[in-house]
């Protein structure tokens, strides 16, 4: 069989964090571009990718952030991939983690804080959740984070055969709910309007122009019990109904797994 054009010789490995980290073409120090070091570039990344999002970034953009031409960017970067691998782990670096090893019975409360951190880092930054599946996310930051997961999770003891399927339930979940709500900010961004207003005008049409009796209904049979003042109160509060579902599974299978303790 043909090998596909330009693919890579060994694609599960490729990775920024799998190769040299050394400036390009082994520069000698006083070579390199003045006051350029990776931790600059990727904090002008990150900056950029927030104020503009990721279908508007490149090199170019980034080296003009920078005041430097491309070219000088490319002595500490190979590729736009690098750069943002490497923005992808530095945000990573923002979530506080538990101590996960000081308090192993917590896992409760620290699977919250990982929950709460991961959604809050996927706000912060829209630009992530489609380049999380891109990445092999294995920079030190995305690892620490896998070890606070996999820990809280091994504390719970659940069997082994069991804990991926909890670390995949909670942090899909995650994911999911994070992904949905930045973009939603970001359509209030972009309408100039607040999450209310936003809100309240999407709702209205939606009432007005497309909904059947029975939909109405039933809508309004669930914002009545849903509760809040303000579309933050909601998202809150079915975040943490959400996540106390999750754990109540964890709990369920403990009380009926005959390999927990």
């Amino acid at each position: 069989m043909a090998k596909a054009a330009g693919r890579p010789k060994h694609p599960a490995r490729t990775s920024v964090w799998l190769r040299d980290r050394t400036p390009r073409g082994g520069a000698r120090k006083g070579d390199q571009p003045s006051g350029l070091d990776r931790d600059r570039i990727t904090g002008a990344t990150v900056r950029l990718l927030d104020a503009d999002g990721l279908d508007t970034f490149s090199m170019r953009r980034l080296a003009a952030e920078l005041n430097v031409t491309a070219m000088s960017v490319y002595w500490y970067v190979d590729t736009k991939d690098d750069l943002l691998e490497l923005a992808l782990d530095s945000v990573c670096g923002e979530m506080r983690l538990p101590d996960t090893e000081k308090e192993p019975g917590a896992w409760r409360e620290q699977l919250r804080a990982l929950a709460d951190e991961y959604r809050a880092m996927l706000i912060r930054h829209p630009w992530v959740s489609p380049l999380v599946g891109r990445y092999l996310n294995i920079g030190p930051n995305w690892m620490a984070f896998a070890l606070a997961v996999q820990n809280t999770v091994h504390s719970t003891g659940l069997p082994a055969h069991t804990r991926n399927g909890a670390i995949s339930a909670v942090f899909q979940f995650v994911y999911g709910f994070g992904t949905i709500e930045s973009h939603y900010l970001s359509r209030c961004a972009e309408a100039g309007m607040s999450q209310d207003e936003y809100y309240r005008e999407a709702a209205g049409t939606v009432r007005s122009e497309l909904a059947s009796p029975e939909f109405l209904q039933r809508a309004d049979e669930l914002m009545s019990a849903r509760g809040g003042d303000t579309v933050e109160q909601m998202w809150e509060r079915d975040f943490t109904i959400a996540l106390d579902l999750m754990i109540a599974g964890i709990e369920s299978l403990l009380r009926t797994s005959p390999e927990a303790p």
